[in-house]
């Protein structure tokens, strides 16, 4: 058995632990859970820093559990929100919990009956338990004083707190006490803003039987400048396919500063200490190759998503962004062609208005609607300048004929400056 602990620190994934855990691991193959409220279709990327933790604790030897709050979920977790959140039907957690679980297949070993995972809806105990008897099994045993002394309710309490938020760490914390009487679950494990709900776990646990369970956490990874991870212009960066492509969640990682990729390539990836040390002592010498970006991406696509869908997304990213040719372009099916360029302006013209055209200053300006130039004029400057091309072929005759190969029969791939596409149907 690895040492998980010690393993955590250098990665930097330790935030706080209760006293005795080392100790715990080092006694016994031990179980430990991580919850996940189902409220939305997926996890997204601010989730992985969990999902890691339990990767590596299974790693290590141990036994994970993951709960998907089917009951707290309908309630909602105060901590670190502004405000309250859209209370959920059953239906819709359901739903969710199944999305979910199949993402979580993708990082733990779930087949092994004796060590694999296991996963656990907490409202198949919370179904038949009464107010009354939570009363008496949960809230008997912690005092207001201890509640109210939490982060999660102190900051929200000039906003307004619900009762039902109020109650919820007392729900998780029963939830540890379930699961370590009836599943032997010694440690739960979970972001940093996660700490006064986990604590409260463990208080139940003593108070009710006497003995020791043991919480850890993991910083909450933030980007640069302090914000929020995971977050975009678009909103979050999801593992759903649907909800965030493979191409933008390759790219996501791909843009991360020199400063994030030195902490992210060791929390988010499975590389031991000297590949890593290896890596960034590679990236210093050149950053501008993005040797750590690039390895974060390659990491995280294919687990999430497959071998393909990165293949895909590191190829997209070089007809985007690199020295591709038309030779290039020519290989893409229609399919790679429309997912790498998902995210791109199209501009439809007829079949009609292909045939007429005279020169590609008309097709740059008036044809497309004046949505790649506003103007002929603008458009000759920018073709003379050598800032436009078709096809990945450079353009600097503005009275050239537009006698291009059309991709698959019906697309024209226009470039302006460096990153600008924009792709033209011919229908």
């Amino acid at each position: 058995m690895q040492d998980f602990v010690a393993n955590l620190r250098w990665r930097g994934m330790v935030c706080s632990a209760t006293p005795g855990i080392e100790a715990q691991l080092e006694k016994e193959r031990t179980t430990g859970y991580v919850g996940f409220d189902p409220t939305a279709p997926s996890l997204h990327i601010g989730n992985l820093a969990a999902i890691m933790l339990l990767k590596h604790f299974q790693l290590a030897g141990h036994k994970p559990v993951v709960i998907l709050g089917g009951a707290t979920g309908m309630v909602g977790d105060p901590s670190w929100k502004t405000a309250e959140r859209r209370l959920l039907c059953e239906e819709e957690l359901h739903y969710n919990q199944t999305c979910i679980s199949k993402q979580l297949q993708q990082f733990l070993d779930f087949s092994d009956r004796k060590h694999g995972a296991v996963l656990l809806n907490n409202m198949d105990w919370f179904r038949d338990m009464g107010f009354l008897k939570f009363l008496r099994e949960a809230g008997k045993h912690i005092s207001v004083n201890y509640m109210m002394a939490k982060d999660s309710v102190k900051r929200r309490l000039e906003t307004g707190l619900s009762f039902t938020e109020f109650a919820y760490q007392l729900l998780q914390g029963y939830d540890f006490y379930y699961l370590y009487t009836h599943h032997n679950v010694k440690l739960q494990m979970g972001g940093a803003d996660q700490w006064g709900n986990l604590t409260t776990g463990t208080e139940i646990i003593r108070r009710k039987t006497g003995n020791a369970a043991f919480a850890l956490t993991t910083p909450l990874i933030t980007k640069a400048d302090g914000s929020k991870f995971g977050k975009t212009e678009q909103g979050n960066v999801w593992l759903d396919p649907v909800m965030t492509s493979p191409y933008a969640f390759y790219q996501f990682w791909l843009n991360c500063s020199d400063e994030e990729a030195c902490k992210l390539v060791m929390v988010f990836t499975l590389l031991d200490q000297a590949t890593i040390g290896t890596l960034i002592q590679t990236h210093n010498a050149a950053p501008h190759q993005r040797t750590l970006q690039k390895a974060i991406a390659k990491e995280l696509t294919i687990r999430v998503h497959s071998e393909q869908a990165y293949r895909q997304a590191a190829q997209a990213a070089e007809i985007l962004f690199g020295n591709a040719t038309q030779g290039d372009i020519l290989t893409l099916d229609e399919q790679d062609l429309l997912t790498i360029f998902a995210n791109v302006p199209k501009i439809t013209i007829s079949q009609e208005q292909w045939r007429d055209l005279t020169d590609i200053t008309d097709l740059v300006s008036s044809v497309t609607q004046g949505i790649i130039f506003k103007s002929k004029g603008e458009a000759r400057r920018i073709i003379q300048g050598g800032g436009l091309s078709i096809n990945k072929i450079r353009i600097t005759d503005p009275h050239q004929k537009p006698d291009f190969f059309l991709l698959q029969e019906k697309y024209l791939l226009i470039q302006q400056g460096k990153k600008q596409y924009y792709l033209v149907v011919v229908q």
